[in-house]
């Protein structure tokens, strides 16, 4: 079993120091201690088990130490900054793996930039020796780039040439959409296994800066500290989750997933809030355990424990219980106190979590029953679904403000604005019932659900829909959702996404990566690859 949860004490290829707004997260492999087994992580080189613990990290700054404004990555490796993707790990890894990790890898580089756009915390890349495929990769995540002059140091994105595919974590999205290289110049750079190094790295935008030895570590300090623009702040512990694992289930505090193998799905149930805190120095006091924070991380593990340990369940059917008015009043305190920088971290993290919905290559059914809280912020596990049904009687189904802007989609939308993108009415009508108990008719008729089914028709009808749903080809239905889930305008997000599964997604599966005599197959054993030359 994979698992996503660990902390700074277990961190095997990480380490984190402090000093004062200033953190410095180094990277230093530990070549023997790979998650899969069966390969080493040479030269600083990654496979899921360095992600997850670099996710970890990455959250822990943002709730733990909110005093910090500025996050400096570098190497603890004296010869490389990271050699990317570990190629023995990707050469044996099954197909569905390599494509997870590389999903998770982007939501993680996702959530470092989404730190530095909306947390206040900035991160500056210190590149010191090669920075090469998913290293660059990683490094391009950060708001400041630095290189090194010393002849040796350079980046790269040398896929193409060396493995037969592509960078698969975002490199050249953010190379075209974020970094602004010119076109030509990223084609002779994605093509060149050697990369670019010095004054030319900062010519074509692929670093900021270059500074000569002598210099480095003042001016890599003198940058971090300028960067670091932080109010004080006293952070939470984020204590370990309360989580046990049954052979057919998965049971949290606020979540309990049921495993049906024999039907191929996963029934997800989210558990409102008891009680809720009536000010904010309650919900500081209430730290880690303060119901939407505490919701969001035990529903993230949920999401990443299906991903990767349960791929043959194709279908997530989401239920709640609880009371709505309870699970609003919590709303109300998200939008009371929005300022705060904990409130603002919590709502972030419910839109990264939601995103991870959004994301996921299963189908999404949510089911609102009699005692359903689906209300404000949960009400969003209404709006991601493929499918949303309703019991007519005494389910309910509520709004709050948060339905209507701060938890986006990757397209920059929120989830009522993407699913009335031809209906821009439709939102002000549903804005105008904000807080209101709207039962299944009224759902209906703002749009908000698919359909409605009275007690007569209800188990026979959500009977066939699942059933239905788990009949077609698990292949086509993530193709169908992948496109219809996005509409709207495109963001670097979700051109990062949309190619990773139309591109790598595909091109993982060719021989000429992949096969007896492609690239990742004898990369490193001196004989070249064989490639079919057709263009398909």
């Amino acid at each position: 079993m994979i698992d996503f949860q660990t902390d700074p004490s277990r961190y095997r290829h990480w380490k984190l120091s402090f000093d004062g707004p200033v953190a410095t997260l180094t990277m230093d492999v530990d070549p023997s201690a790979p998650l899969l087994g069966g390969y080493e992580l040479k030269l600083n080189s990654y496979d899921l088990g360095v992600d997850i613990e670099l996710a970890d990290a990455v959250t822990r700054l943002r709730f733990e130490h909110p005093e910090v404004g500025a996050v400096i990555l570098r190497s603890g490796n004296a010869s490389v900054f990271c050699a990317g993707a570990n190629i023995r790990m990707l050469a044996k890894a099954s197909h569905g793996h390599k494509v997870n990790f590389c999903k998770f890898t982007n939501e993680t580089r996702l959530a470092i930039e989404d730190a530095c756009a909306n947390s206040g915390q900035r991160y500056l890349a210190a590149i010191s020796g090669g920075a090469a495929g998913g290293g660059y990769e990683l490094a391009l995540t950060a708001d400041y780039l630095m290189l090194i002059d010393d002849r040796r140091s350079a980046v790269s994105l040398p896929e193409l040439p060396l493995l037969a595919v592509l960078p698969g974590t975002g490199g050249l999205t953010r190379l075209t959409d974020k970094r602004k290289v010119r076109r030509d110049r990223a084609d002779v750079f994605c093509t060149t296994e050697e990369g670019v190094r010095g004054k030319r790295a900062v010519e074509w935008r692929l670093v900021d800066e270059v500074v000569p030895p002598s210099a480095w570590e003042a001016t890599v300090r003198e940058r971090a500290l300028a960067m670091a623009d932080r109010p004080a702040a006293k952070g939470i512990e984020l204590t370990p989750l309360r989580r046990k694992i049954e052979p057919d289930a998965l049971i949290y505090s606020h979540v309990r997933v049921a495993l049906d193998r024999a039907a191929r799905r996963a029934a997800i149930t989210v558990f409102g809030p008891d009680a809720i805190p009536s000010d904010l120095a309650g919900i500081h006091q209430q730290g880690d355990r303060f119901w939407p924070l505490a919701m969001a991380r035990e529903l993230d593990d949920a999401l990443l424990h299906l991903r990767l340990n349960e791929p043959d369940l194709g279908l997530l059917v989401f239920r709640s219980e609880g009371d709505p008015t309870r699970l609003l009043a919590a709303d109300t305190l998200l939008t009371k106190y929005a300022g705060d920088w904990l409130i603002k971290e919590i709502t972030l993290l419910l839109k990264r979590v939601f995103k991870r919905v959004d994301m996921t290559a299963r189908s999404v059914i949510t089911l609102i029953e009699d005692g359903s809280c689906f209300a404000g912020s949960l009400a969003e596990l209404v709006f991601a679904a493929d499918r949303a049904v309703m019991r007519m009687g005494t389910a309910t189904l509520h709004l709050s403000p948060l339905n209507f802007g701060p938890l986006p989609m990757g397209n920059d939308l929120t989830r009522l604005a993407t699913r009335f993108l031809g209906e821009p009415g439709s939102i002000d009508n549903a804005r105008a019932r904000l807080g209101e108990p709207l039962d299944a008719d009224t759902a209906e008729s703002l749009g908000l659900i698919t359909a409605a089914y009275d007690d007569v028709d209800w188990t026979d009808e959500v009977r066939l829909l699942l059933e239905e749903r788990a009949s077609f080809s698990p292949d086509a239905l993530t193709g169908l959702e992948a496109n219809l889930r996005f509409p709207g305008p495109e963001t670097m997000e979700t051109r990062i996404f949309g190619r990773l599964t139309a591109w790598q997604n595909w091109i993982f599966q060719r021989p000429n990566a992949v096969g007896d005599n492609g690239s990742l197959k004898r990369y490193g054993t001196g004989e070249r690859p064989i490639f079919d030359p057709q263009r398909v």
